[in-house]
């Protein structure tokens, strides 16, 4: 088997739908399968696939463990050589697979790759190429350089931004809607890490696999998906923003803290807790169709 896609629903049936029509539409001369691991929906997610995509291998989880736990277990029940974790809110278009597959086959140093996503109004997805957040790069961003110089350097490494959106790049780490991983690469830096919930998985394994593994991880811009962003987090906002940050400080401690002078370590924690009590509050005070994770 060439490729195993895994796709982690929760509560998404028309999107998950969607994405999986635009799996079998592909155009391909590789070998695939599709796993869908279902994080105990409460909609018909279970029965649409059953019924209309037979094709596709469903994994029913007893609980909603997050996304890193749903992904494990579809990672676990994949055989192939590749590994495409996938989001239900994204389309693919025909080449898709078969392009990233072909690039990654070209470029052997390559263990996670990732495309060039849009919104659904034809804009970049700034999530889709990053920066490992280190202690400057977040200040930075908390600060406001990097929206006051948005194609600075220095000053706005959070999401790249300063460089051309479509001009294939090496970066630090691409975004878990569309992560595509060599098989060897995932067997040597394990598993996605369970304790992230919703946020920081795919930075993390981007971080083992790069930094503590060698590989080299790449944004390939010509593989274009689109990226609708299912609308599952703005309902549920407020719990979400409390993993967000959560997140934020499990990749510091884990990654940075035992390199970083304590009293600093302190003021990053408490950086964060009021960042999320803040997000909180703002999130209170905005209706909740505007409700978003972060400020």
């Amino acid at each position: 088997m060439d490729l195993s896609i895994i796709i982690v629903n929760y509560n998404t049936c028309d999107l998950l739908r969607d994405c999986l029509r635009s799996v079998l539409a592909s155009q391909v001369e590789l070998s695939y399968e599709i796993l869908v691991v279902d994080n105990k929906s409460p909609d018909d997610s279970v029965a649409m696939v059953r019924s209309e995509y037979p094709q596709a291998r469903l994994i029913e989880s007893p609980i909603n463990g997050g996304y890193a736990y749903a992904n494990n277990l579809g990672l676990r029940a994949a055989s192939g050589a590749h590994l495409l974790l996938l989001n239900p809110d994204t389309v693919l278009p025909p080449r898709a697979l078969q392009d990233m597959y072909d690039f990654v086959l070209s470029h052997p140093e390559v263990g996670v790759a990732g495309p060039k996503l849009v919104r659904a109004d034809g804009s970049l997805d700034l999530a889709c190429r990053r920066s490992f957040p280190t202690l400057e790069v977040a200040f930075y961003r908390l600060i406001g350089l990097s929206r006051r110089y948005p194609h600075s350097p220095r000053f706005n490494r959070y999401n790249l931004c300063y460089l051309d959106p479509d001009e294939m790049t090496e970066v630090d780490a691409v975004v878990g809607a569309f992560m595509w991983i060599r098989r060897k690469a995932l067997e040597q830096a394990g598993l996605l890490d369970e304790r992230f919930f919703a946020f920081g998985e795919d930075i993390d394994l981007c971080y083992r696999i790069k930094v503590e593994q060698g590989w080299k991880v790449y944004y390939n811009p010509r593989v274009v998906v689109t990226h609708y962003k299912s609308q599952a987090m703005r309902k549920d906002a407020l719990r979400m923003n409390i993993q967000f940050y959560r997140a934020m400080w499990l990749f510091h401690e884990k990654h940075y803290a035992s390199k970083t002078f304590f009293l600093l370590n302190w003021l990053t924690a408490l950086g964060t807790v009021g960042l999320c009590a803040t997000a909180l509050v703002v999130n209170l005070l905005r209706p909740p169709a505007k409700r978003k994770v972060g400020l």
